[in-house]
């Protein structure tokens, strides 16, 4: 299930993988900002969000939770081998690369 949500990522226009660390983590990234973050041995996936949404999605599933190692208000840890369905873990995706694409300098989202 892990490689079906690291093909996912990389399958965004411009995103690409890099190790900051050493194989674990894996940082998927556009134009150098990150959007995702994989922990594979420890089962888990660190999406940017909205503060908003962040928040009443930790409020309806225990597998959302505020980001590990990460600004708590603008990320969340999502547990891979829990309870959420793999369309809501794909929504999450698009909305942390969305976020992440809206925050880029006009020149370069006209470019992606």
């Amino acid at each position: 299930m892990k490689n079906n949500f690291i093909e996912y990522c990389l399958n965004k226009k411009e995103a690409i993988k890099d190790y900051p660390s050493g194989p674990d983590p894996i940082a998927i990234k556009i134009a150098g900002k990150l959007f995702a973050l994989f922990f594979e041995k420890k089962g888990y996936l660190v999406l940017k969000c909205n503060p908003v949404i962040a928040e009443n999605l930790r409020e309806q599933h225990e597998d959302v939770q505020p980001g590990y190692h990460m600004n708590k208000q603008h990320w969340n840890t999502i547990i891979l081998e829990g309870s959420l369905p793999e369309s809501l873990i794909f929504e999450m995706i698009d909305h942390s690369y969305d976020l992440v694409v809206k925050s880029l300098p006009k020149s370069i989202r006209e470019s992606i």
